[in-house]
């Protein structure tokens, strides 16, 4: 299948460019937010224990995670995937408009802007990771879904024949860098891959916890299960995707994606069993 033309620039107002990557983040982050905050106004889905924090306090959150997923992700594909930004292009670190995020940079942004903020506030850290954890899909689909628009984390050369192979080669990539860097040749569409495995499927699965298990009400098991999923989507896709460029051939086949997968896995997997090992408390202790 030929790539499709789509331009990454939606619109341009004067001299100012608005991408879809840019959309992406900033729709994900504001659906992700509403959507936490309809899960802490349900109140079916507290069962045994009460919210664990306001609507007006996710409204505060909300800022502090923008700032994590933004400037973690960042952070962490300048260090995880291109360490040579730092003394080649220093100011190339701030273009994020171009591209260029980590997932895994974003994860450990998050997380510490939950640690801060369950701090100051004296909150229960995992049950506000409860709440944030069947969010985060909703920006992941549609930030995949700009990489596919983008033409970039393209998958391995696939097989001819496979129906929706494609081409990441048009006249518009050819304009922007002189060549197609993916060359002219039949590819899995990786980005598709995630966005509907790591942002669908995993959406699903968490709505599933917190909607029909209700495991809202046990401390950290919902944060778990995405950590967990997260890692095991991420460990099989990268056997289709390219790796990037510049990385060294790990051991066994692994990807810098596989490595730091891996520890998602365990920690989400010691999660999901701390949490289904508490003791819940009685349903009546909620109204109390």
């Amino acid at each position: 299948m030929p790539f499709p033309n789509i331009d990454p620039i939606l619109v341009h107002l004067g001299p100012f460019a608005i991408r879809w990557y840019a959309l992406a983040y900033i729709a994900g982050i504001l659906l992700g937010w509403r959507y936490a905050v309809g899960l802490l106004k349900n109140e079916s889905l507290w069962t045994r224990r009460p919210p664990p924090l306001t609507p007006d306090q996710m409204d505060d959150l909300i800022l502090w995670i923008a700032i994590g997923v933004i400037g973690g992700g960042r952070l962490g594909h300048v260090l995880f995937y291109t360490p040579s930004m730092i003394w080649t292009d220093p100011i190339g670190i701030f273009r994020t408009w171009e591209g260029g995020m980590s997932f895994h940079g974003g994860a450990i942004g998050v997380a510490v802007a939950l640690v801060v903020f369950a701090w100051r506030n004296k909150l229960d850290l995992l049950r506000i990771a409860d709440v944030v954890a069947p969010a985060y899909p909703i920006g992941h689909f549609l930030g995949r879904c700009a990489n596919f628009i983008n033409g970039e984390l393209w998958g391995r050369e696939a097989p001819a024949d496979l129906p929706w192979a494609i081409r990441f080669c048009n006249e518009q990539i050819k304009a922007t860098f002189g060549y197609c860097p993916a060359g002219d040749v039949p590819r899995h569409p990786s980005q598709l891959y995630e966005a509907l495995f790591e942002g669908l499927v995993l959406f699903l699965i968490l709505r599933w916890a917190t909607h029909v298990a209700k495991l809202g009400n046990r401390r950290g098991v919902i944060a778990g299960m995405f950590v967990m999923f997260y890692g095991l989507f991420r460990i099989a896709i990268e056997t289709v995707r390219e790796p990037d460029a510049g990385m060294p051939d790990f051991p066994l086949g692994l990807t810098m994606g596989m490595i730091l997968s891996i520890p998602m896995v365990l920690a989400g997997a010691w999660l999901i069993w701390r949490g289904m090992r508490e003791a819940l408390p009685e349903p009546a202790a909620q109204a109390s």
